[in-house]
């Protein structure tokens, strides 16, 4: 009787969010996923049936541009509108017939990703096939009706066993075809106002770790003057606490964390009067917060320069690169450094040469891919050679912009410090570690 009492409890709350958010028109038809070839690998219809030839519309946009990502993200049609983002090479698709707010639908979209790269470690089109049934699982927890619902991955993680090697083993020799995955009950708590965290969580070792992981987007011109710069970062935490922790996060300098945008756990009035992240965490990994950084007033002081000389002459051009860290990162390694320079078309070879690392010319795309790895601290790496047009090819007016991509483990672009993090409401002390990674996101250098 109680078991069905908490049954009725959770759809008379399921049945009132969805009137709540039916009447503010946020509702999606159906969603795709579509292969890197077009093909259709998912098709998951929450308001009727909406025919897969709808995909037709979004992959001629895409044959028509020069590059997946000129497609714009929000296709009109007579009859619907078509929501997209691509990550890992696939195409996830919204199908909506009606106006929403299209941020809400990328958003969405982004979350239904991250559950899948959370239960099968990564996201293609092999895993996407190996585990057909698990994901029409996930999309039905995840949606109701057209309407977002469960979407933190801990929670569905008590609703949905994820895949492992054993039970696909033993689903193909036959073994134990009639064991559900989905829990027949709801998760505890998930009537509660914590709904986010089970109850009952036990651990022999209490840990919780943090990762400030913090990105630059950059432009640099060709005088080595910064154009644009901006900083954006993510909180990342797994969480190996006992209980029901109330942890509290605060930092040296908040003033320059800016559009934050929160976990549901943290106390939003307690942030906006005092500037710390006040929190009960869910249980296992999760993102706490991702924010942009304020750089008004303040200069970002780049981790390593790039100094490129690409001239044409006639027929032939030469290349000069220089790679190197700046002094500001006081002995930390700058990592998984790569290059890349997106060539004209009209290149019709190399004779290029690094003094460190590996560089491999793409004759398809035409872009030189230069691995450089760690930066040593004894030398420079340079890449120097020459490249050849093709016959009766036009001279390029200007160089390729340069890709640049990197990574420093214990360096902070912002220059963000943690203050202290605090537990209550439990008796035992933790383990804290905390780590700040800096990684390189849409970082250009114009030649």
């Amino acid at each position: 009787t109680c078991g069905c009492g908490r049954l009725e409890r959770g759809e008379r709350a399921r049945e009132g969010c969805l009137k709540r958010k039916e009447r503010a028109g946020t509702m999606i038809n159906s969603i795709f996923v579509m292969s890197p070839t077009g093909e259709v690998l998912i098709e998951k219809h929450y308001r009727g049936y909406v025919p897969r030839t709808c995909c037709d519309t979004f992959w001629a946009e895409v044959q028509k541009s020069s590059s997946p990502q000129e497609v714009c993200p929000v296709l009109v049609t007579p009859k619907y509108y078509l929501i997209h983002i691509q990550r890992y090479n696939m195409y996830f698709i919204a199908n909506v017939q009606m106006e929403v707010q299209p941020l809400l639908v990328t958003e969405f979209l982004h979350r239904v990703v991250d559950v899948f790269r959370d239960y099968f470690n990564e996201v293609s089109e092999e895993s996407i096939k190996e585990n057909f049934i698990t994901v029409y699982q996930l999309m039905d927890e995840m949606m109701d009706n057209g309407i977002p619902m469960t979407t933190e991955p801990n929670v569905l993680k008590t609703m949905i066993v994820p895949p492992t090697i054993l039970g696909r083993v033993a689903s193909s020799m036959g073994v134990g075809g009639d064991k559900s995955n989905v829990a027949s009950d709801l998760p505890e708590g998930m009537l509660s106002s914590i709904w986010w965290r089970k109850k009952g969580v036990k651990y022999t070792n209490n840990e919780v770790y943090l990762d400030i992981v913090e990105e630059i987007d950059c432009s640099i011109d060709t005088n080595g003057l910064m154009v644009t710069c901006d900083v954006s970062g993510e909180v990342l935490v797994n969480c190996k606490l006992s209980g029901m922790p109330d942890l509290t996060l605060s930092f040296t300098n908040p003033a320059i964390i800016d559009e934050v945008n929160f976990h549901p756990c943290v106390r939003l009035s307690r942030y906006e009067r005092d500037r710390v992240m006040s929190f009960v965490p869910p249980d296992g990994k999760f993102k706490l917060a991702s924010y942009s950084v304020c750089t008004t007033g303040q200069a970002v002081v780049l981790p390593l320069y790039v100094k490129p000389q690409i001239h044409f002459s006639g027929s032939s051009g030469r290349v000069n690169i220089m790679v190197g860290p700046k002094s500001n990162l006081a002995g930390r390694t700058i990592e998984d450094v790569v290059i890349t320079i997106p060539f004209s078309k009209s290149i019709a070879s190399t004779n290029l040469s690094v003094n460190h690392g590996t560089a491999h010319f793409d004759d398809a795309s035409k872009s030189l891919r230069w691995d450089i790895g760690k930066v040593p601290k004894d030398k420079s790496p340079c890449l120097n050679g020459s490249v050849q047009l093709a016959a009766g090819a036009e001279t390029p007016e200007s160089g390729p912009t340069i890709l640049v991509d990197f990574k420093i483990v214990m360096f902070s672009a912002s220059g963000l410090k943690i203050d202290a993090l605090t537990l209550s409401g439990e008796k035992y002390k933790p383990y804290k570690g905390v780590r700040f990674v800096t990684k390189a996101g849409k970082f250009q250098v114009r030649s």
